[in-house]
């Protein structure tokens, strides 16, 4: 795992409702937290975010938390707008001061891109 050898890295976990990606989060949770590190978990929608225990919602300034975090879990990022992506990015790293994608944390994301409608370029709702 990741957080033994302290490395990095950016994972995307695909699947359909029901297919245990919520299971898997907090199996991961759990698993890093029992090994008394600090491991946080997010979602884009507030349903999401209340499937997951101690979720942070994007509100919330949690700088500290972000910064000695072991691993961020984001389910349904594939919700997220691309600017919403970046922004948590940028913020990671301005909190870290290290400046590799997501200043260094192991980040997990998560959702179901079945779910996210085509972008058709001056397309109606018909087109869509």
């Amino acid at each position: 795992m990741h957080v033994d050898n302290d490395l990095s890295g950016v994972f995307f976990i695909d699947g359909p409702g029901g297919t245990g990606k919520t299971f898997l989060y907090k199996a991961l949770l759990a698993e890093v937290r029992s090994r008394g590190l600090i491991a946080l978990a997010t979602a884009s929608s507030g349903a999401a975010a209340n499937n997951i225990p101690g979720g942070i919602k994007k509100q919330s300034g949690a700088a500290a938390l972000i910064r000695y975090s072991k691993i961020i879990i984001w389910d349904a990022a594939s919700m997220a707008k691309r600017q919403a992506i970046e922004d948590v990015d940028r913020t990671f790293q301005n909190i870290t001061g290290v400046s590799v994608p997501f200043g260094g944390k192991i980040k997990v994301m998560g959702g179901d891109f079945r779910q996210v409608l085509p972008v058709i370029k001056r397309g109606t709702r018909a087109h869509v």
